[in-house]
């Protein structure tokens, strides 16, 4: 089983590679028929001012619009939910193979976060069909699932005090729906800053990239409070306090608060453009601190 589950989150990371190219490939193709399109539209434009006679093509202007035909988008997309399919087995067979969920080490967990991310990035393109956003959101699982191939993927039983399989699955599985969001969060919050300097065509609106970091926050933040009160419930039964002030924690904190700042600004303040999107970079940077912190700082989460 563990073999299955080496080989499955293996071909999810070649798969979801190819999707990234693949999608890279369609905006750029889609960047330059639109540009010819008016190219084409304009010298159009000229000859009908010249000879009197305006062509009837004129009446509508051109569109790039993605047919809903079998394209390379479409095989894209499906490449991409195969993907989802394949770390979703890989990581059930590891869980069967090692008799519990998948989140005991470092190796483990980050196959997870790659899960997760995966899983919000095919969410939010079902419902806002947003190619672009894969640019910013899909890197983020292959670099994941690369740097889980370079720590030992060896299974190994649990440490004692991760030896309560509900709290594990659990904490870390609310952990990693949030995580996930939150990437796709970050992706909008990146293309909204840096959509004035694009020359790209097709690009979402400014109001709707702030709408879908602000949905998927819906989603992280609640996530992350259950986290926080799972761990704390789980510190006092596997070392006898709720809150030790360990580095992970304290990131654990830190993040939940930038995240709450967020939802409060907005909802309260009305907080809306750059500095919405500022903090929900900062708020996922302050996850991969979180994730990665505990390698230079030790303390009692230092085995993941």
């Amino acid at each position: 089983m563990l073999e299955l589950s080496r080989i499955c989150l293996a071909a999810a990371t070649v798969l979801l590679t190819l999707a990234l190219v693949s999608n890279v490939v369609i905006v750029l193709t889609r960047n330059t028929a639109a540009r010819k399109a008016a190219a084409k539209e304009a010298a159009l434009v000229g000859a009908s001012g010249a000879g009197g006679a305006a062509p009837e093509r004129l009446a509508a202007s051109p569109a790039v619009v993605e047919s809903p035909s079998r394209g390379l988008g479409w095989y894209t997309d499906r490449t991409i939910e195969i993907s989802l399919v394949l770390l979703t087995v890989g990581l059930a067979s590891r869980t069967f193979a090692t008799g519990h969920a998948p989140f005991a080490n470092q190796y483990e967990f980050a196959c997870s976060f790659a899960w997760g991310m995966t899983l919000a990035y095919v969410f939010f393109n079902h419902r806002y069909r947003l190619r672009t956003l894969s640019l910013a959101i899909l890197p983020l699982p292959v670099l994941m699932l690369l740097y889980a191939a370079t720590v030992g993927s060896e299974a190994v039983p649990l440490m004692p005090a991760l030896d309560n399989h509900l709290l594990l699955t659990l904490h870390v599985a609310t952990a990693i729906l949030g995580y996930g969001a939150a990437a796709v969060a970050f992706g909008a919050a990146v293309f909204y800053l840096i959509r004035p300097y694009l020359k790209l065509r097709g690009l979402p609106s400014e109001e709707l990239l702030d709408e879908i970091g602000y949905r998927a926050v819906v989603i992280t933040f609640p996530m992350l409070t259950i986290m926080i009160i799972l761990g704390a419930v789980w510190a006092d039964i596997a070392w006898g306090r709720y809150w030790s002030w360990d580095p992970k924690e304290t990131a654990s904190l830190v993040t939940w608060l930038i995240y709450g700042a967020y939802l409060h600004a907005r909802v309260s303040r009305g907080w809306r453009g750059n500095r919405s999107a500022g903090l929900l970079i900062l708020g996922f940077v302050a996850i991969l601190f979180t994730y990665y912190g505990n390698l230079f700082f030790g303390g009692l989460h230092a085995y993941a």
